[in-house]
């Protein structure tokens, strides 16, 4: 028996009567073996010494001169498609370029390239509503899958984004992940061995962090937690007062105490005015990252150090943005209402009422005052609103009079909801909270409260000068072809004013989604809205304000109640504002009562003054100060009245004169705007230099084809297999029963059973199914297609080899679909990783001279040549035989080509690395002789030369 040969990856070797193509998981005799036509899933693993013959080094069959008998220019076409799109692991330095299905900008490499910096990852991407983190996020993901530093990862987030990530990561990076919540869990853990957990049967899992936060659950997942982990909405999960964040705090810290765990948190808001909060999610990063705090000097070298870990960008860091070809152009206006006629009648009489809750509670002790004040304010804040939301809350304030609830049992309740009773900040259940208007609290006059439910009640839409204004300004903005969300602060509200829209736009769609629905069922109406004929309107509350993909229905966003903090209005217009928005131009209105007390207090305490800051610096600073203490300030402007304002009157159960609390505010955001200027000049990460690997990302995206090459191949693949697709109003649809049961076998193995409406676009129209280079379908279109070329028996679509009449060329000339093989070495901290690039190009032999490589837009140029008239079976195959005869004196050439894009791969790698201050070294090896997958004779017409 001869001895064992050790292989390299790359190369072919044939075993149990196939050729195979050698992974770079081998070791030794161990061989980790694909298909050499076949799917990257189709592998098997070997031990040499147990095979009843030796593995053996073999060569790539070429073409068979018969197979040119049905080479035709659409066989060919469809083969050169099919490799082209099969190709998973490309030739890059960006190894997870092959399995993604985005595009994307220069400025969102910026935290992959920061990533390859570290042995350890450790990032917090705190960039700007709307620019992209879940790409950064993913594309970091995936590079380390495909570079084989990780086997597993795991995304914690809120509970109402969990199906936005799941989507987000198939659909863009290729990536099926299970959500592992409440609901889910009993279906994940079914048919689990004991002891195992879901985390480490699951490679891929995006958890709700409510659902993981608890001692025994959080317990479980660090024993299993892998290795790389993300975190959105980070700024959840820093230390506060709730018992939801300290819990959420808590498993962060664990999970960061871990060496060896890579970390990525993300957030719009890393500092929202909280000083402990940030620089315990800065700890997260490094544990000196928390010393932070104490610091004063900009040029600190614990400063420096954090450039390495903390990028964070606004819109104005990014040139990219300035392009409205490329992003759309936010155009922001205000908007004012009179409160006149019955509703501002109500309304005095409700401030009134709130004034003189206050005023009567000055005898009483501590928790009455401080129940008597919440109670005025969230008053209010509802009739504010809108009559609909002031009933609501009456209503409850009458119950509670009438002795439906205790003292106790309403203190209970407002620590339940916390500051949400007053802000719009998020609750621990993911915003449900958010819009629900507040009761009663204390004993009350039920006479007068009836009275003042008898006048709101009776308000009709006519009578209500708000409401109306947002129609006059909804009409508008649909007639200019806006499609607008109208956010409100409360579900009665929201409700309130889609009931009044739908008869005014019947041509519309109109539609109310607010806390009272699961994120499931949120989810589910708004992907409805593509599936319809007619735009839509949404009236929303703030359960849609953080987080929620919008920019695919919607281009608009209208405040119709002004929030209390003004990131949330930055969040609000986020959700259309943003990358993936289509439109040229999104809007933002503001609608406020000019003469609203509320209203102004807040435009005066709050936004005024944030938006002064923003102009000032060109971004939004967050606003610096316990949200309690600024709802004060808002309040004392509102209920004290000129005379008490006069004598300066300071509330004696713990509060602060709206004055000092101005002041006290005011320096703090003149400290905060401060950090903020010098955080630009450090942490934009202007330094790194992403354009200069653009390049690499184009090359092989052309290399690895594109929307049109998959529309092109998937419409003529389904066409040769009998199943042609078919137009349906703006998309397609596909004859899933007629594809051939080998083929349904396959995207059946991916999960999918069936698929009808199919759109190549992106957004797909309707309901449609996005079809991607990485979507299950193109993949399996082209395993099948290429393998069934490979076996040579003639019955295949798609042909190896074909010849053809082409005016266009004047002389013979020969295309070659070549597959190039490299081996490629990377080190890094002492550890050497072997990996496996393919790369699909053609060459071009024209006559007599020597074989150049030809573009992707070239070769499909050449080969889509009209085919000037046709040509007998018998000469196709007279004229590839010819071709065969001459190919070996090509084969020097042919491997000059390989050793030449092996160099241009390693400097790929090394440019990139430059660009990443990255460590490590590489080094790449052609594995030869390349692989001649079709061979295509292109012949100059004589009749019509």
């Amino acid at each position: 028996m001869s001895a064992f040969q050790e292989f390299q990856p790359g190369s072919i070797v044939s075993a149990r009567g196939r050729e195979w193509i050698v992974l770079p998981e081998s070791e030794g005799p161990r061989l980790h073996l694909r298909s050499l036509g076949g799917a990257d899933d189709d592998v098997i693993v070997i031990h040499a010494l147990l095979e009843r013959e030796l593995p053996k080094p073999a060569t790539f069959p070429l073409p068979e001169a018969a197979e040119a008998q049905r080479g035709t220019q659409g066989a060919a076409l469809l083969l050169r498609d099919a490799l082209l799109l099969k190709l998973r692991a490309g030739a890059g330095p960006f190894r997870g370029l092959g399995r993604i299905n985005v595009e994307p900008r220069a400025y969102q490499l910026v935290p992959l390239l920061m990533a390859l910096k570290h042995e350890v990852i450790r990032l917090l991407i705190a960039d700007d509503v709307g620019i992209g983190k879940t790409i950064e996020a993913g594309l970091i993901a995936r590079e380390m899958l495909d570079r084989g530093e990780i086997q597993r990862f795991t995304v914690l987030c809120p509970p109402h984004l969990c199906e936005q990530w799941q989507e987000e990561l198939q659909r863009k990076f290729n990536i099926r992940a299970e959500v592992v919540t409440t609901g889910t869990v009993e279906r994940l853990e079914r048919g689990l061995p004991t002891h195992t957990s879901i985390f480490s049967e699951y490679h891929f899992t995006v958890v709700s962090l409510d659902y993981i936060k608890s001692d025994r659950r959080r317990d479980e997942f660090q024993n299993a937690c892998p290795e790389l982990v993300i975190v959105d909405e980070a700024h959840t999960c820093a230390e506060g007062l709730s018992r939801g964040k300290h819990q959420r705090y808590r498993l962060l810290r664990a999970l960061a105490d871990n060496p060896e765990r890579h970390l990525v948190l993300l957030t719009a808001t890393p500092h929202s005015g909280n000083e402990d909060a940030y620089y315990n999610l800065l700890g997260l990063l490094n544990k000196a990252f928390a010393g932070l705090k104490d610091v004063t000097r900009a040029d600190h070298p614990l400063y420096k150090q954090l450039g390495d870990h903390l990028v964070q960008r606004r819109r104005i860091d990014i040139s990219e943005w300035q392009d409205s070809t490329r992003f759309p152009q936010r155009e922001t206006a205000e908007t004012t209402y009179q409160l006149s006629g019955p509703w501002g009648a109500l309304f005095n009489a409700v401030l009134d009422y709130a004034r003189e809750l206050v005023r009567e509670a000055e005898g009483l002790d501590i928790l009455h005052q401080r129940l008597n004040w919440w109670a005025a304010l969230a008053l209010l804040r509802c009739i504010s609103s809108s009559p609909a939301a002031a009933v609501r809350a009456l209503q409850t304030r009458l119950r509670r009079a009438e002795g439906e609830g205790s003292d106790a049992v309403q203190l209970a309740e407002i620590e339940a909801m916390g500051i949400n009773t007053v802000l719009d900040g998020s609750s621990e259940q993911g915003l449900s909270t958010d819009d629900i208007e507040p009761g009663a609290v204390v004993e009350e006059d039920a006479e007068r409260l009836r009275s003042l439910i008898d006048k709101a009640a009776r308000l009709a839409d006519d009578n209500d000068p708000k409401l109306q204004q947002l129609i006059n300004e909804v009409k508008a903005l649909v007639k200019q072809g806006f499609k607008p969300v109208v956010f409100c602060r409360y579900i009665a509200t929201a409700h309130y004013v889609a009931a009044a829209l739908q008869p005014l736009f019947k041509d519309h769609e109109v539609v109310s989604i607010t806390g009272e629905l699961s994120p499931g069922e949120r989810e589910e109406k708004i992907l409805a809205l593509r599936d319809i004929d007619k735009p839509a309107i949404l009236v929303a509350t703030d359960c849609l304000s953080e987080g929620i993909n919008l920019q695919d229905v919607f281009d608009a966003v209208v405040h119709y109640d002004l929030s209390w903090n003004p990131t949330r209005h930055e969040q609000r217009e986020g959700r259309v504002d943003r990358f993936g928005q289509r439109s040229a131009r999104v809007r933002a209105l503001m609608l406020y009562g000019a003469d609203n007390p509320v209203d102004g207090a807040v435009l005066q305490v709050i936004l005024r003054k944030a938006e002064s800051i923003r102009k000032a610096l060109g971004i939004s600073v967050p606003m610096p100060e316990d949200e309690t203490r600024i709802s004060q300030a808002i309040m004392q402007t509102v209920l004290l009245t000129r005379d008490e304002m006069k004598h300066n009157l300071s509330l004696d159960f713990g509060f602060d004169s709206q004055q000092a609390i101005g002041a006290d505010l005011d320096s703090k955001w003149q400290n905060a705007q401060d950090k903020a200027r010098r955080n630009q000049t450090i942490f934009a990460q202007r330094a790194l230099k992403p354009e200069e690997v653009i390049p690499e990302f184009a090359r092989m995206s052309e290399v690895l084809g594109d929307e049109a090459d998959v529309r092109r191949f998937v419409t003529a693949a389904c066409q040769a297999l009998n199943a042609p697709l078919g137009q349906y109003k703006q998309v397609m649809r596909l004859p899933y029963a007629e594809l051939p049961e080998p083929l349904r076998d396959r995207l059946a193995q991916s999960g999918i059973d069936s698929l009808r409406n199919i759109d190549f676009s992106y957004p797909p129209g309707g309901l449609a199914e996005h079809i991607h280079r990485t979507h299950p379908l193109v993949a399996a279109l082209a395993d099948q297609l290429a393998e069934e070329a490979l076996k040579g028996d003639g019955s295949a679509a798609a042909s190896r080899a074909g010849a053809w009449f082409a005016s266009a060329v004047q002389l013979r000339t020969t295309v070659l679909l070549v597959r190039l093989r490299t081996q490629l070495t990377m080190t890094r901290a002492d550890q050497r990783r072997e990996l496996l690039a393919e790369e699909a190009i053609a060459v071009a032999v024209s006559g007599q001279n020597p074989p150049q490589v030809l573009a992707p837009a070239e070769v499909l140029a050449l080969m889509q040549q009209p085919v000037s008239r046709n040509m007998a079976p018998e000469m196709r195959q007279r004229q590839v035989g010819q071709v065969l005869e001459q190919i070996d004196s090509w084969q020097p050439a042919l491997n000059e080509i390989a050793r030449q894009r092996a160099n241009e791969l390693l400097k790929d790698h090394r440019r990139v690395r430059d660009a990443a201050k990255a460590k490590g070294t590489y080094d790449v090896h052609p594995q030869l002789p390349v692989d001649v997958v079709g061979l295509y004779v292109l012949m100059p017409d004589a009749q019509r030369l």
